[in-house]
């Protein structure tokens, strides 16, 4: 049976990346920083990236890695969502750094591409938009918008009709776009079809971005899982605190019944997506639908997590000086991230075979 439980290993790395968030990127940091037109927080990609070592969790060893699994990097992203950290970890140490994984054994260039991913002095992302889910066949063209944290990356992944191109991001041009989470930027990206190294073919790179997606999907459930845990957590805190009548508010018995069923609904959260990374870490044939899996339930109960989280905060919840509204935010983004819940409820009745009621 998989055992789904925390390792001592995955705790002290949550234990890290929690003590690094907490001392550089609080939500009071987060919220000064998004006023601005740059939300990364200075610094903390190359503490995170390459000091503690997150962005070659995927990466083998040998190819300049921690050779760890997906199941650490989902430690990683449950603490970042948690947060609401502005960095592209999923974007380029899951999605981009997957994709040339997939890539790596064929392709010089792409193995020599990961090494500066894995040792976080490289932030490469996959230009397709945020929606794209795993299965769907990329944009091909000179533009392409919605894609998200192009802003901050030094290298663009770009599909076209002859295969996987890596162009410079210098070499492309990034028009910053108006996105409901501020925390992870869009932008339309338009690159001249003559720059760049091509990496593989047609067939090779599409199989190599639907892996990029695949991981993406399954991880993004993680970040889903930490969002809705500080959700929850934040508002017990609140209630707790919070008097009416001489009494917490989170006494009253229709709170406790609100907050009791949300807290069952993160408990199966987190059921769902520690099984999305346990089974992209162990390579398992039914990956696609446990994946479909995590991204269906996880997309809604971090919502629903966040829009708690905002009502039962009463009127601070509804203010811009309170964290509730970013939580709410990236709820709400990340539900069509990588694919809609309806997307990923049409693959998993495909993958198990059960068609849709007429």
């Amino acid at each position: 049976m998989t055992d789904l439980l925390y390792s001592d290993t995955e705790d002290d790395l949550r234990a890290a990346v929690r003590a690094l968030l907490a001392d550089r990127a609080g939500h009071r940091a987060v919220l000064d920083r998004i006023e601005t037109d740059d939300p990364y927080l200075p610094g903390l990609w190359k503490s995170l990236a390459a000091d503690i070592g997150a962005a070659g969790l995927l990466v083998p060893e040998k190819l300049g890695g921690q050779g760890a699994t997906h199941r650490e990097a989902a430690v990683v992203l449950e603490e970042l969502g948690g947060a609401v950290t502005p960095v592209p970890y999923l974007t380029s140490a899951v999605v981009a750094t997957e994709t040339l994984l997939a890539l790596a054994g064929g392709s010089d260039a792409a193995a020599e591409l990961l090494a500066g991913l894995a040792g976080g002095r490289t932030v490469a992302v996959l230009a397709v938009p945020l929606t794209t889910p795993p299965g769907a066949e990329p944009p091909y063209g000179p533009g392409v918008t919605g894609v998200a944290d192009a802003a901050a990356a030094d290298l663009l992944l770009v599909p076209r009709a002859d295969g996987l191109h890596a162009v410079p991001a210098a070499e492309a041009v990034v028009e910053p776009l108006t996105p409901l989470d501020l925390t992870r930027p869009l932008a339309r990206v338009t690159t001249d079809p003559g720059t760049g190294t091509r990496l593989a073919g047609p067939e090779a790179s599409a199989a190599a971005i639907g892996r990029g997606l695949l991981a993406g999907a399954g991880l993004l459930a993680s970040e889903q899982l930490g969002l809705a845990t500080w959700c929850l957590e934040e508002t017990v805190r609140h209630t707790r605190e919070r008097h009416q009548f001489n009494r917490p508010v989170g006494s009253f018995q229709a709170l406790k019944h609100r907050m009791a069923q949300l807290w069952l609904d993160v408990v199966g959260a987190r059921a769902a997506a520690r099984a999305a990374a346990d089974a992209l870490a162990t390579g398992a044939p039914d990956a696609p639908l446990t994946v479909a899996v995590a991204q269906a339930h996880c997309s809604r109960v971090a919502v629903r997590a966040a829009e708690e989280c905002v009502q039962l905060h009463g009127g601070i919840g509804m203010t811009w000086e309170h964290p509730a509204h970013l939580a709410l935010k990236r709820a709400k983004a990340d539900q069509l991230a990588l694919g809609s819940p309806g997307r990923h409820q049409d693959a998993l009745a495909a993958l198990a075979d059960l068609p849709a009621p007429r």
